[in-house]
């Protein structure tokens, strides 16, 4: 059974940081492409981060120089580091496995920036 498992979200204050983690189980996680995505409300789903099994990464053009993802994959977990956040980043978090035609999703977490 596939499961992948957001956690670390919460509310924070504008400029502040928070860490999320997607554990994985039932891939090989070293051979999946690993991404956060992110929904706000009334908005459509997009693709926050990425990273590759040889550790190439990318980010959408929003958070750049705020956001870091990261892997591990002997805990089969990767990572999604948000400094600077900004209420415009409130949405509900989601993660993404992937490797040739195979893709699979967390349930989510809710990231809320708000003073």
């Amino acid at each position: 059974q596939v499961q992948l498992v957001e956690s670390g979200g919460g509310l924070v204050q504008p400029g502040g940081s928070l860490r999320l983690s997607c554990a994985a189980s039932g891939i090989m996680f070293r051979l999946n492409t690993m991404g956060w995505y992110r929904q706000a409300p009334g908005k459509e789903r997009e693709l926050v981060a990425g990273i590759t099994s040889g550790g190439t990464t990318n980010y959408v053009d929003s958070v750049k120089g705020r956001f870091t993802i990261s892997r591990d994959n002997a805990k089969s977990t990767v990572y999604l580091q948000m400094n600077s956040l900004k209420p415009e980043d409130t949405a509900v978090y989601y993660c993404k496995a992937a490797w040739a035609g195979y893709a699979s999703w967390g349930q989510g977490t809710q990231v809320t920036v708000s003073s």
